[in-house]
């Protein structure tokens, strides 16, 4: 998330430090800071927050937070800890969430009599220092609220919704199937029921994709009077099916994709009306808020032995005090003990340890001791399949098969995927056989590149039937039929105290381009080594010989035939011919400076 040093000044009591002290700071006791850029008198940090603080982090309030604890800056404001108020009610705007699983709470604003029009200049700077573009003052509003505080919102036209006697209904629902929808954007969407909407209850249109998406239908134009202003809470993991599903995903998506507190939209939407009511007038009618099941509140219980059990430590109560106090944890302390009531958009915490980690963090790991882990009290248990196919593996490579992975993707099968990978091969795998035959194939013509004479080949995978999923293990040797059987009906004896280990050094990633070879013959006196002419050989070939094999030799009266197969290969280019040919000829002519020795 792209985060202003300014923005985020305007909550601490004092000035904050150069952009390099700020961003060792996040480095090191919070989220990893990937850029930092000068725009002007402004510094930008590109800041990678962790999926575990999405919640309360994706934002410049909660970085500005995660500061004054790091840095031991105190808070000027903090927008979560004001009182804030849904007054006054009305029933102007009704609304019915058919799944509250699906959306735990959704507040609407009936607002009239705004002017929509260019925003500020200090509302256009502040979108446009992280990259945002000014649309209007009542767009605009809601952005710059979900960056400073991290609650998404939306505005709808309501004059472009049917009021029935008056009343305006949102209806909050799965899209009906094949349901298409014109976003914002102009782009037209075709919805499954698995994708939530928000819709006009008084006539069924779909007013927006939640949590992703506006529509056009209701869209915020010049022409706009009459609001209603939207903050709700969307379930996280739905919405990132649907976001991934339609290859859709915003500034929204990402904050609910990471869950956020129902109790944080109460906040945007004071933030919002405030902002609203100060840039382009109007006049609050009231709200309306469904939250069926508020957040619960939440207590955990640690104590100065835990934290120092678990780090390492001898810290006092007060350096606990301390840190607690700089995170802006609320607790009671009594005789060691600690208990913490979790502000409610700190939903990554929950048991003891997550406190202990808030401690370790904020003092700063590297005062944390190193010690070696103990010894491991219990006999390791191992998985029999693991076993199995270790002992196979380990079995067919001494005796020179060559193992492969091949795609599980395939363009028929028994099991159809839901989120496809490629429009050509939507099934998963029902047998090995089919890919062990395309990686024969493959690699039929590389048999001297990789220094063997017969291609043999083997996978050890899952594959999918209707009902089930099973271990294959599947062999093809050149020339034979491919044999495949389960792991279940494999027979292995094992050592179960010894398991067989592999000892691969280096790893190589293969050429794109292809390879040529050569041979070359030659007798030798009886007493000459293969080794010595593999030396020449490879002190003339250059940097371009990749593989040398002897792979023939017969004695004839006093002499030894030898012969080579030489394998030249780059990894930038097709090589020519005529590289080559030199290549061998300088082969050709050292070998043949020592006595004896006779090219055939």
């Amino acid at each position: 998330m792209k985060i202003s040093r300014e923005w985020v000044q305007e909550f601490l009591n004092h000035p904050l430090p150069n952009a390099e002290k700020i961003s060792n700071a996040l480095t090191f006791h919070a989220f990893e800071v990937e850029n930092i850029e000068k725009k002007g008198k402004d510094d930008i940090l590109d800041v990678k927050v962790t999926p575990n603080r999405g919640h309360d982090c994706l934002s410049h309030r909660g970085i500005a937070k995660e500061l004054s604890a790091i840095l031991k800056i105190p808070m000027k404001n903090d927008p979560l800890r004001v009182s804030a108020s849904l007054e006054p009610k009305t029933d102007l705007v009704s609304i019915k969430v058919e799944e509250s699983n699906l959306c735990s709470r959704y507040i609407a604003c009936y607002v009239q009599g705004v002017k929509v029009g260019p925003s500020p200049e200090w509302l256009s700077k502040r979108l446009l220092s992280i990259g945002q573009k000014s649309i209007n003052n009542i767009v605009d509003a809601a952005n710059f609220v979900m960056f400073d505080i991290g609650q998404p919102l939306h505005a709808f036209d309501a004059d472009k919704l049917v009021a029935h006697k008056g009343k305006y209904n949102i209806l909050v629902r799965r899209a009906h199937e094949r349901e298409k929808m014109l976003t914002l954007d102009n782009k037209e969407y075709i919805l499954t029921n698995s994708t939530m909407v928000i819709a006009d209850g008084n006539n069924d249109t779909p007013l927006g994709i939640a949590g992703i998406k506006g529509g056009s239908y209701a869209r915020v134009d010049s022409a706009t009077t009459n609001l209603i202003l939207e903050a709700a809470t969307f379930n996280g993991p739905s919405l990132r099916r649907t976001a991934q599903a339609l290859k859709l995903q915003s500034d929204a998506s990402k904050r609910f994709e990471q869950v956020l507190s129902p109790e944080l939209a109460v906040y945007a939407m004071q933030a919002f009306i405030t902002l609203v009511k100060e840039i382009a007038g109007g006049q609050v009618v009231g709200f309306s808020d469904t939250y069926p099941t508020p957040q619960e509140k939440k207590e955990i219980i640690v104590s100065v032995n835990q934290v120092n059990a678990v780090l390492g430590t001898k810290l006092r109560d007060s350096e606990i005090i301390d840190t607690f106090e700089c995170l802006d944890l609320p607790f009671r302390e009594e005789d060691g003990l600690f208990t913490v009531s979790v502000p409610f958009e700190r939903l990554d915490l929950s048991i003891p340890e997550d406190l202990i980690e808030e401690v370790a963090r904020i003092i700063g790991y590297d005062k944390i001791p190193t010690v070696e882990l103990p010894l491991f009290s219990k006999k390791p248990e191992i998985n029999e399949n693991f076993q199995k196919t270790e002992s196979l593996r380990n079995d067919l490579v001494s005796k020179g098969y060559s193992e492969v992975y091949t795609s599980v993707f395939r363009n028929k099968g028994e099991r159809e995927v839901l989120n496809k990978i490629g429009g050509d091969k939507p099934f998963l795998r029902d047998n090995l056989a089919l890919g062990l035959k395309e990686a024969l194939e493959k690699n039929i013509h590389n048999k001297d590149l990789l220094g063997v004479e017969k291609i043999k080949l083997f996978e050890i995978g899952t594959i999918w039937s209707r009902d089930n999923e099973t271990i294959h293990i599947g062999t093809i040797r050149e020339g034979e039929e491919i044999r495949e059987t389960s792991l279940e009906e494999a027979r292995v004896d094992v050592e179960r105290e010894n398991l067989p280990l592999f000892k691969t050094l280096h790893y190589q990633p293969f050429s794109r381009y292809p390879a040529i070879t050569r041979d070359i013959a030659l007798f030798v006196p009886r007493d000459a080594s293969p080794d010595e002419i593999e030396k020449v050989i490879r002190e003339h070939a250059g940097k371009l010989l990749v593989r040398l094999r002897l792979f023939d030799k017969f004695k004839k009266g006093d002499k030894i035939s030898y012969a080579f197969r030489l394998v030249f290969l780059s990894q930038e280019r097709t090589l020519t011919d005529e590289e080559v040919n030199t290549a061998m000829q300088k082969i050709s002519s050292k070998l043949t400076e020592n006595k004896g020795f006779e090219i055939r």
